[in-house]
C-alpha cells in the first residue's frame, strides 16, 4: 500500500506530545506528513507545552521542545492531502480564527477524508463548523464548544478514541495509541507482524 499524504495543520502551543508522536509515528509506518503553521515556512519552528494531570483541577503546563516544521503554509493546497491531524494544546483555540485554515479544515469534511483530532483540537473542528450530527471526543473542558457546534461529545477515557466515519478524535495524548490504531484502520493503513 503506498503512503499516505497527510497534512497537519499546528500552531505555537500546541501540545508537545499531540504534535511530536502523532508526526512521528505516521512518518514511521510511511506515510507522507507535512506539518505547517499559518504564516511559517518550511524549517522555521513552533513552540509546544506540554500538559500534564497532576492531581490539580486542571492540566498543569510547561514548555515542551520546539518543533521544527516541513511544510510551508503558503505553498499547500487542502486538495493535495489524504488526510488531516490536528494536534490539541493552545494552538487550535486562535488556529480557529484563521479563515485559511477554516477552509482547509472544510475541506476535509466536505470531501469525506479521514480526519484524527485530539484534546483541544476539537476548537478547530467546532469553529470550523464541522461537527454538527457528528460524535467527537475530547478533553474534558471542550465539551462545551463540540455539542454548541451541533456535535455529540463522546465522554471516554483519557485513554480512549472514538471514530465516527472519517473523523478518529480523543481526549488526550494518554490516548495515543488507541487513537493512532483508529486513524490508521480509517487511513486503510495495514502492519503485519512475523
Amino acid at each position: 500500500m503506498a503512503g499516505k499524504k497527510i497534512l497537519m495543520i499546528c500552531g505555537d502551543y500546541c501540545e508537545d506530545y499531540e504534535t511530536m508522536v502523532p508526526f512521528q509515528t505516521l512518518l514511521a509506518v510511511g506515510h507522507d506528513v507535512t506539518a505547517v503553521c499559518p504564516k511559517k515556512k518550511a524549517g522555521e519552528q513552533i513552540k509546544t507545552a506540554i500538559h500534564d494531570f497532576e492531581g490539580a483541577q486542571t492540566y498543569s503546563e510547561k514548555p515542551g521542545h520546539n518543533f521544527t516544521l516541513n511544510g510551508t503554509f503558503d505553498a499547500i493546497r487542502a486538495e493535495d492531502f489524504d488526510a488531516l491531524v490536528i494536534p490539541g494544546g493552545r494552538g487550535p483555540e486562535y488556529l480557529r480564527l484563521d479563515p485559511q485554515v477554516v477552509a482547509m479544515v472544510r475541506h476535509f469534511f466536505e470531501a469525506n477524508k479521514p480526519v484524527a483530532a485530539v484534546c483541544h483540537g476539537a476548537q478547530l473542528l467546532a469553529g470550523a463548523g464541522v461537527l454538527k450530527g457528528r460524535t467527537c471526543s475530547a478533553y474534558p473542558a471542550c465539551q462545551p464548544d463540540v455539542e454548541t457546534a451541533g456535535g455529540t461529545y463522546a465522554d471516554i477515557g483519557i485513554d480512549q478514541a472514538y471514530t465516527d466515519g472519517n473523523l478518529v478524535t480523543a481526549p488526550a495524548w494518554p490516548a495515543h495509541p488507541a487513537w493512532m490504531a483508529q486513524f490508521l484502520a480509517v487511513l486503510g493503513t495495514r502492519i503485519a507482524h512475523s
